[in-house]
């Protein structure tokens, strides 16, 4: 199979007046976004809110991102569960979908050394029928070191990437320098969106960034100058892509300032599954003039809503006009 290049989209999942699964409204914004150019989607990741799905619900959104995909782009689909036999049943059923690969985060609640994060990933490559990502992402989970990968990557034929969200530039560095002789074919993702083209020019393959849910233009763009050599373009595209991942990474609650962000581009994501407080609600309120000013201008407006077809269906424009009634009612607009 071909190596994991490119921009692969960390799926929003967005959500209705009950706080299930938007079937359709997710349906819309995968084929939005694979027109907008990402090279792949991420399904059941941290910008996905994974630990905040049952375990049916999250095969239920692979199952329909897989659907409406239809093998137009490859699908790496988080695969994380919190014990090996999960994990792997996880990626039998993934892989009967038919993904391209799952990515696995090395343990989390317990802090692991590295012995035991390497029997971790080494029992479920032995048992997977799908190719596998390691998914370092030391602020929540075990830490996957250099030693680690490269044994993985030597002894585990399944195991044939990283995908690394610790932003740590020369870490990714000793990584590429040790793990490519061994394995040429091994593939190097960043999932910190702010070293982007950094990442890229070290060796990456790309990344699995979670602005390019709200902005994938943009991250295809930054993609494809920097893999062009066109430094001097791509460097002013980075400075505009860090702006607006810092706007919506330092201000809310994580994911929230990007599921702002993907509304902002005209699509009904919902209230994540974390309670919000008044005081957050207004944070995102008032982060929202600021995001749109970004947005704006970088050209990247709102998608037009379609009713009928593949777009919204009239129950979900009554959803909608009861939304924004509620919310005139809310702030005293409402109309007599």
């Amino acid at each position: 199979m071909s190596r994991l290049t490119g921009i692969f989209t960390p799926n929003l999942v967005p959500l209705d007046q009950r706080g299930e699964i938007n079937e359709s409204e997710l349906r819309r914004y995968v084929d939005w976004l694979i027109a907008q150019g990402v090279h792949g989607l991420y399904p059941n990741g941290s910008t996905g809110e994974f630990t905040r799905f049952t375990v049916e619900e999250r095969r239920r959104i692979v199952e329909i991102i897989a659907d409406q995909v239809d093998g137009r782009v490859p699908i790496l689909a988080g695969a994380a569960e919190a014990n090996v036999r999960e994990t792997v049943a996880a990626c039998e059923y993934y892989h009967e979908l038919g993904v391209r690969a799952v990515a696995i985060v090395a343990p989390f609640y317990y802090q692991l050394g590295p012995e035991a994060v390497y029997a971790y990933f080494r029992e479920i490559a032995r048992n997977t029928p799908v190719d596998v990502t390691l998914y370092n992402i030391p602020m929540f989970a075990s830490p996957i070191d250099v030693p680690t990968v490269c044994r993985l990557a030597e002894e585990c034929e399944r195991v044939v990437a990283i995908k690394d969200s610790s932003g740590d530039l020369p870490h990714m560095i000793r990584m590429i320098e040790a793990v490519r002789p061994l394995r040429p074919e091994f593939s190097f993702l960043t999932g910190w969106d702010a070293s982007l083209m950094l990442m890229l020019l070290a060796g990456c393959d790309g990344g699995t960034n979670a602005s390019s849910g709200v902005v994938p233009e943009v991250t295809r763009k930054l993609y494809d100058l920097t893999v062009a050599g066109k430094i001097e373009e791509a460097r002013q595209v980075q400075y505009a892509l860090v702006n607006l991942f810092d706007t919506m990474i330092l201000g809310p609650e994580f994911p929230d300032g990007f599921r702002l962000g993907a509304s902002l581009r005209g699509f009904r994501m919902g209230q994540g599954r974390q309670p919000q407080t008044p005081a957050l609600v207004n944070d995102l309120e008032k982060l929202s003039d600021k995001l749109q000013g970004l947005l704006s201008a970088q050209g990247c407006g709102a998608e037009p809503m379609v009713v009928g077809g593949s777009g919204v269906d009239p129950v979900e424009v009554t959803d909608l006009v009861e939304t924004i009634l509620g919310e005139l009612q809310r702030r005293g607009l409402a109309l007599a």
